[in-house]
């Protein structure tokens, strides 16, 4: 089913590395404090190139975070989101 998807949209769970294991574009929303793994001030992954990160600010707040993918999105369906991840 992954692979029918144009992106997926997650939080960091088993879905999002499953994801971005096989290639789909994959925007991951992070908390402020994120696993170790996706590493510190970088909106990309050196393990996922597929990858495309979200982040939290320092008001820990998703607000914020779902606004952005929400413009990422809007880009990508009016066609100037030239980038896949």
């Amino acid at each position: 089913m992954i692979s029918c998807l144009d992106v997926v949209v997650t939080v960091c769970t088993s879905v999002a590395h499953l994801a971005a294991t096989l290639g789909r574009p994959t925007w991951i929303m992070l908390p402020y404090l994120a696993d170790w793994r996706w590493l510190r001030d970088r909106d990309d992954s050196p393990w996922y190139p597929s990858a495309r990160l979200f982040r939290q600010g320092a008001s820990c707040r998703y607000e914020p975070v779902v606004q952005t993918v929400r413009a990422a999105l809007e880009a990508r369906i009016a066609g100037s989101g030239t980038d896949d991840a």
